[in-house]
Order: structure tokens, then sequence, then C-alpha cells
């Protein structure tokens, strides 16, 4: 669901940079540097900060999540006030922003989100006139100056059979296959809710996401994704303002959303991580082997975090050898292809 956006990115970018002198948009990056988008600032104290709780547990502490090895399991989490005593959740009423951090084995991880671009003014300026356009390519100069690969990123997001056959793959389909790749043996000490769509799945789903794009694109980009679908899905998560419909939402609502900012910040650790082991860069050609690799690393890490056994990936699994395709195709250049991703409805 997270890639709808950058569809409706790409398009109204591709308008934008039609329109505008690529020079304007070198102009925007040098006027708009205070903006610079996406940010991270976990570590700035400005402003103050209205802890939503002070009760996270100790990780030494005996408690039912004392044995979290980094990810979190939406599934093993029954209420919001449960989140609470692992993952510390804080708003900023004067920026306005929340500040949503997570420790563990020493390492802390941190995902703010705040008032910014949307899938909406996204949608706005490809259906509006010049000034819609020239507005969001001012507002959002990221978006502007990284459209080709916001092309690159949806596509791995999505299947798209009308380029890659009725075989191709998609970032759901890796997690799907993970799942498949479990250890019987694993089945037996699981929840049927951990083995829904939000557990494992969804989990592993946001982790190796974003591990990917941050390991093919950046950590900025990885942001971005995720940040410009919560504002426009979930913008109450800023504030904090639920409704009691909200909050007893297990599956959409606030306990869903916060474990996923999250995750997506593990997933980037794991991305950079998994950059440097496998010695990945711009010029990297994706093969079959490489992905297998890849991917049974990220399998390492599961393994780890969730006490769980996997069978490896082969690189001749036809989803490694459909996928690594994809990612070498896309790694090239992607103009040709701009025409042929066509409306995706979420």
């Amino acid at each position: 669901m997270q890639s709808w956006h950058i569809q409706t990115s790409f398009n109204a970018v591709s308008d934008i940079l039609s329109i505008l002198p690529r020079v304007l948009i070198v102009l925007n990056l040098t006027l708009i540097a205070s903006c610079k988008e996406p940010s991270n600032d976990c570590g700035s104290e400005n402003g103050n900060w209205r802890a939503l709780q002070s009760n996270v547990q100790n990780s030494k502490d005996s408690h039912p999540h004392s044995l979290i090895k980094g990810a979190l399991l939406g599934s093993t989490f029954k209420s919001i006030e449960e989140l609470k005593t692992v993952v510390q959740i804080e708003y900023n009423d004067e920026i306005p922003m929340v500040r949503v951090s997570h420790e563990s084995d020493g390492i802390k991880v941190c995902s703010t989100l705040k008032p910014g671009v949307n899938e909406g003014d996204f949608r706005k300026a490809r259906d509006g006139d010049l000034f819609d356009k020239l507005s969001l390519a001012i507002r959002s100069p990221f978006a502007a100056w990284n459209q080709d690969d916001l092309v690159r990123v949806f596509i791995l997001a999505r299947r798209k059979p009308n380029i890659f056959g009725e075989s191709d793959v998609a970032f759901f389909n890796i997690a799907e296959a993970n799942i498949c790749n479990m250890d019987a043996s694993n089945y037996g000490t699981a929840s049927i809710r951990d083995l829904s769509e939000k557990g494992y799945i969804n989990t592993i789903n946001h982790i190796t996401a974003q591990a990917i794009i941050t390991t093919c694109f950046s950590e900025e980009m990885a942001d971005y994704i995720a940040d410009v679908h919560e504002r426009f899905y979930h913008p109450e998560l800023i504030r904090g303002d639920f409704t009691p419909d909200q909050v007893n939402d297990l599956d959409e609502g606030p306990l869903d959303n916060y474990i996923d900012m999250i995750n997506n910040e593990w997933g980037q650790e794991l991305g950079k991580a998994l950059k440097s082991k496998h010695d990945i860069n711009s010029s990297t050609v994706w093969t079959p082997s490489l992905l297998a690799a890849y991917l049974n690393s990220t399998q390492d890490y599961y393994s780890y975090a969730f006490n769980v056994d996997f069978e490896p990936f082969s690189e001749k699994d036809s989803i490694v050898v459909n996928y690594a395709r994809k990612m070498a195709r896309l790694m090239d250049d992607v103009s040709d292809l701009k025409g042929q991703i066509g409306s995706v409805k979420k």
C-alpha cells in the first residue's frame, strides 16, 4: 500500500520537469536549504517535547517483550499501552512533530514525522495548473531532483506485469517467500495472528523494502517514501489526536503505524549494513547470485530477531531470478519506462 504514492509522485514531478528549466530546480535547492527534506532529527531537543509515556522497560527486565532484538512483530502487541513499554513516543506541539524511538542491543533507532508534502499534494500538482506544479517543486525539491529514482522505487515496490510479464515480483512477494522459507517447526510456536499479513509478513515487508531502498538509493529516499505516505493517510500520528476507534484498531490504528515507523528504521539500518557487507554501489549489477546472498542476509537478521529458522534462497529460485532481472533493468536508464507505469489503484 505504501508504494502507491510513488506513482502519483512520479506523474506530478514529470509534469513539473517538463515545464520548468532544470536551473530553477537547482535554484530551489539552494534557496530552500533550510527546508531540506527528509529530516530525521532524533537528536534535537528543540521545543517542548510531550512524552506520551514514561514506562519504557529496561531490556534486562522480565516483561513480555524483554527478548525483543530490533524488529518489532506487531501481532505480539495487544494495545498501544503495551507498545509504550517498548517504544518511546513523544510529541513536539511547537513544531509540530512526533518522535518514535526504540533501543535494542545498545542501538537506538528513531523515526520522526512532521507536516510536509503528502500524496494529496502530488495528486493536486498532477491534475492542476502550472501554479500547482510550481508550488510542489518549491515545497519538495527532493522529489523533483530525484524523479528517476522515485520511478525506480515505485516499480520495484509493485508488480508491473505490463513491463516484466506475469511472473513479475514486488516487495510483498519477497516477504511471502520469506514466510514460505520459514522452517515448519516454527509454525507450532506462532499464533494465528503471527502468521497473518499483520504478523511476520508485515514486519518483513517493511524491513526488507526499506533495506533494499536504502542499499540501492539512500536512507533519505527511504525516509521520504515512508513520510509522504504517512502524512496523507495518517496525519493524526503527528499530534497524537486519536479517536477511541482508531486506538482500538490494531490493524490500521496508531499501534500498527508506530510499529511500522520503527521497523522502517530497522530496515534502513539493515540496508546500510548489507550495502557494506555485499559491497554494493550505484554501479552494481544485480545478479541472481547477489540477490540470493542479499536476501539470505536479511533472513539471517530475521532469524536473530525472531528466533526462527529459514531455508536459504537459491540463485535458481524463480522469485530470485525474476526480481534480480527487474533490479538490473531498473538500475539502468528508466526514461523509456515512464510512460508504461500507468495508474494504479491503492
